[in-house]
């Protein structure tokens, strides 16, 4: 879903201002259509067990209209039944009701970009929303049943010092979310921030933190699994741990990405960035590129992923994953003897 209300200064996502005139029930059309091409070229070996709504601010679609989307999807895949369906969602764009009208279309996930429970801080790094909003929508989503939520929350935010951190970060804990991520504001070249910087907290001070904030939410009974996800049992995101674990995803939509393999084979694909060219081009090859991944490639791309959560990798799963021999990785000193 590639447009929010208004682009965020540190995003470096496809997301784009939405126009006054927001063309979701054609868009939803286009995505359908992209989709069974996708499926007619690479025909899908087992149903999918997740699904995610990512962007973008998918929150501005109308319930009805995602309802229509999900039913699509499940016809077309024939989505697993216990399948998690994750939808993003920005506090500022959750009309009372919405929630429960997303979780009768199926929806059982929902990602809260909180970001910060100070309306000072929310300000400076450009979000529409305030922190009453967000109280508001945790409170709607609860109320709807969605207990699975993860709620967003950035540190080292312009003028943050610790104190203020963790003060979000208790805030958050408070409304008992099953799953948190806790992440560092980064400037990502492209951004209007990356342009022009403010003023962030210094080194010493994101140190402190980031490891205060680990210790708080160990504490609170959030077990870290991934550089910055933090999940109470069972509470996992299944979507993303596909990713980290160099699984196969198809992606549909302006800027999707998608991997699969087959037969010791690896292809990645992307459709176009821009949502207006896509809208005119998708359900053909013209709107999506697609390139088998090498087999030089793919040891730097499973370790890149693998290593970003706790339990590493193991190497029978980098052989199947990467169809490579251990040996593709050379270990320095290891011809020595030297411990790995």
């Amino acid at each position: 879903m590639p447009w929010c209300v208004r682009k965020c200064p540190y995003c470096d996502f496809n997301s784009h201002v939405v126009p006054a005139e927001a063309p979701f029930a054609d868009y939803l059309t286009a995505v359908l259509r992209d989709l069974d091409f996708e499926l007619a070229e690479r025909p899908l070996p087992e149903p999918p067990i997740t699904l995610f709504f990512g962007g973008g601010t998918p929150s501005l679609l109308p319930p009805t209209l995602l309802a229509d989307l999900i039913a699509g999807i499940r016809r077309r895949t024939a989505l697993c039944p216990a399948a998690e369906i994750t939808l993003e969602a920005n506090p500022g764009t959750i009309e009372r009701g919405r929630f429960v009208a997303y979780a009768a279309a199926g929806v059982n996930r929902v990602s809260l970009g909180a970001q910060s429970f100070d309306d000072d801080l929310l300000h400076r790094i450009g979000r529409i929303h305030s922190a009453t909003e967000t109280e508001q929508a945790i409170a709607e989503l609860v109320a709807a049943g969605i207990d699975n939520f993860n709620l967003d929350i950035m540190y080292g935010l312009p003028g943050q010092d610790a104190p203020s951190a963790l003060g979000d970060l208790e805030r958050a804990i408070a409304h008992e979310p099953a799953h948190v991520s806790w992440y560092e504001l980064t400037l990502e070249p492209g951004t209007v921030f990356y342009r022009r910087p403010p003023r962030l907290p210094p080194e010493g001070t994101l140190e402190e933190m980031e490891a205060a904030g680990r210790q708080r939410l160990a504490a609170a009974g959030y077990v870290r699994y991934e550089i910055s996800a933090y999940a109470r049992a069972g509470a996992h995101c299944r979507h993303n741990e596909n990713y980290w674990g160099y699984g196969d995803y198809l992606g549909v939509g302006p800027g999707a990405h998608g991997k699969r393999s087959a037969e010791g084979r690896i292809w990645r694909s992307e459709r176009i960035l821009s949502p207006r060219r896509w809208l005119r081009r998708a359900g053909g090859s013209e709107a999506v590129g697609v390139r088998e991944v090498a087999p030089g490639e793919r040891a730097f791309e499973y370790l890149l992923n693998a290593l970003r959560c706790v339990r590493g990798f193991d190497w029978p799963d980098f052989e199947a994953r990467t169809g490579l021999a251990r040996d593709a990785v050379a270990v320095p000193g290891a011809e020595a003897g030297a411990e790995g």
